[in-house]
């Protein structure tokens, strides 16, 4: 029977290890924004040995580019959703792997790759259901720094502090569970039972 939790981040091992397919979890604490470009530097960094801005050991990073604005010099957030996390698939083992990073959050599926990265390093990949953006933005309660500006507002780290952050769905755990390979089993299981009673 999936359960529902909160989390404080950083995340520990124990907090994921915990977690299973169909898990609900609302995050405290602080979380980081991260798209493509965000990734690509993070992997010119580790590979020129430069030091990074942030340290993501035991982070919860959201795939996302809040809309802001700012407000007597301090940045707030409009509103918050998820981009197409299968676009960073091949990032996943370096934010696990080499950051420490414990939970990714993004819209859609992820690959085998990421499977992988996650039974590996003990990680989650929490599903941010769609038509939730502005109910996640009032989930920030403060900007507490943005990194990489000239990346664009979109494509900066940005780093929340979030309050009862959700509801986010595992959608891949640290066992290898995957909901997509699931119903993409069921389905298949399904038409091929229809197709026999043809």
């Amino acid at each position: 029977m999936p359960k529902e939790v909160s989390l404080t981040t950083p995340l520990r091992r124990e907090d994921v290890a915990d977690l299973l397919v169909g898990d609900i979890v609302h995050l405290n604490g602080m979380i980081f924004t991260a798209r493509d470009m965000a990734h690509i530097r993070i992997m010119e960094y580790l590979r020129d040995g430069k030091q990074l801005v942030e340290d993501f050991d035991g982070a919860a990073v959201f795939h996302a580019g809040p809309a802001v604005r700012k407000v007597e010099g301090e940045w707030e957030v409009i509103v918050i959703g998820p981009t197409t996390s299968m676009r960073l698939e091949p990032y996943s083992e370096m934010l696990l792997g080499k950051l420490g990073v414990k939970a990714m959050i993004g819209k859609g599926g992820m690959g085998e790759g990421t499977r992988e990265a996650l039974r590996k390093h003990c990680g989650v990949y929490l599903l941010s259901p769609p038509g939730c953006a502005v109910v996640q933005s009032k989930a920030v309660s403060r900007v507490l720094r943005v990194n990489w500006l000239d990346l664009g507002i979109p494509e900066a780290v940005w780093v929340l502090e979030v309050k009862d952050f959700g509801p986010l769905i595992v959608a891949m755990d640290h066992q290898g569970s995957s909901l997509f390979k699931e119903v993409k089993e069921r389905a298949q299981s399904r038409i091929s039972g229809i197709l026999k009673e043809m």
